[in-house]
């Protein structure tokens, strides 16, 4: 099956899109502008994990807009301040700042840390992704994104993910470590538990600031509402975005009580920021989501994903938690990642995505079901 890409002239091109326009969606299922369907296991990259269009996010929103839209953040409402509460009350239990989405979230996260420890470096990990506005591109030590922006923000060192390294780089000097749990972007690494315990403790010694950016783990993705309620270590503040709004732009930072104190009036903003519809959105998903028999079906399935993905021809390694996955093809000469990723959406009508010339990620809603996992296996295995 092949099809023509829509026309978009005036789009600059940031992005390298796939030649499919989607008009429908609901639960696991997508629809493009020619009636056919398609099983998404990438959900907007993690973000519709309650599925497409879920009934209570969608009378949430609707609900909302007839009422009142927005104000800026010089008033309160009633949704900011409901999801704030519930944001805290979920996990660390500080204060709470809402932005559009999870690199605003992570600049916030890096002016609260200097604001904290001022003039301070942050350590962050080799392989990590934290955003591309400028404060979040200067943490993401990747030369391809990094290289034709620079110079870059200074203050940050990059080391690998090992706990002898974040022991050695953390001094007086650092004001924070901030990391991921699992990173997403750079095909589903798991960060071992001995490497957060050690970034726990060195900042623990010197004074500095653990942040966990849990843009993608949060809000269930990995089996418990926050990724890091599956390790020892608590962090001083993390960063959410992506599935916090059910399908609408959201993103926050989260503290600890230690950090809640340290912004004043002035020190950092956002006008569309927390408004009412995506807020009320957002705690609409919080329902759906922050379910214990939900987050235990995430686990399982993702369990029982992963069992299946290791059946697959030509897949070497296989690395995931909960409903967070990825697949490492072998270097055999067969196509790659981005060519099976790119065949499947057009003769599977299966929505995945690659991270690397080897790694094909998959990150279904949080409701799929046992069978559409066996589906999404079974497309994938005509392919491989």
């Amino acid at each position: 099956m092949t099809t023509a890409a829509p026309e978009a002239p005036h789009l600059l091109p940031t992005y390298a899109r796939f030649p499919v326009e989607f008009e429908r969606g609901a639960g696991t299922r997508l629809w493009d502008r020619n009636g056919h369907e398609y099983l998404d296991f990438l959900c907007g990259i993690s973000v519709s994990s309650v599925g497409h269009c879920h009934p209570k996010v969608v009378a949430a929103v609707r609900e909302q807009a007839g009422r009142l839209m927005h104000v800026s953040n010089l008033f309160y409402t009633e949704p900011m301040r409901r999801l704030a509460d519930r944001l805290a009350a979920s996990s660390l239990g500080g204060g709470v700042f809402f932005c559009n989405s999870g690199a605003e979230a992570n600049e916030a996260a890096l002016k609260l840390v200097r604001k904290a420890k001022p003039g301070g470096e942050v350590v962050v990990l080799h392989n990590g992704f934290h955003g591309r506005t400028y404060g979040a591109l200067s943490a993401t030590p990747q030369e391809s994104k990094q290289a034709p922006f620079a110079p870059l923000v200074p203050g940050f060192r990059a080391v690998p993910a090992t706990a002898d390294a974040i022991r050695a780089a953390v001094t007086d000097a650092t004001a924070a470590v901030v990391m991921e749990v699992v990173q997403g972007e750079s095909g589903v690494l798991v960060i071992p538990d001995d490497v957060l315990v050690a970034a726990r403790e060195a900042c623990d010694a010197v004074g500095a600031a653990l942040v966990f950016d849990e843009v993608q783990t949060g809000m269930g993705r990995t089996g418990t509402l926050w990724g890091y309620e599956q390790t020892p270590v608590v962090p001083d503040a993390l960063t959410t975005a992506k599935a916090l709004g059910g399908g609408l732009p959201i993103g926050a930072l989260v503290t600890g009580p230690r950090l809640a104190t340290v912004f004043e009036p002035g020190d950092h903003g956002s006008t569309f920021a927390g408004g009412p519809v995506v807020a009320a959105a957002a705690l609409a998903a919080f329902d759906v989501l922050d379910d214990p028999e939900l987050l235990a079906r995430v686990r399982e399935l993702g369990e029982h994903l992963r069992a299946r993905l290791e059946e697959l021809p030509r897949v070497v390694a296989v690395r995931g938690r909960g409903l967070m996955s990825a697949v490492d093809l072998a270097d055999d000469g067969g196509p790659s990642a981005p060519d099976v990723v790119l065949r499947a959406l057009l003769e599977q009508r299966l929505v995945v995505n690659a991270t690397g010339p080897r790694t094909i990620r998959l990150l279904p809603p949080l409701v799929v079901t046992r069978d559409e996992i066996d589906e999404a296996v079974d497309r994938l295995r005509e392919l491989l």
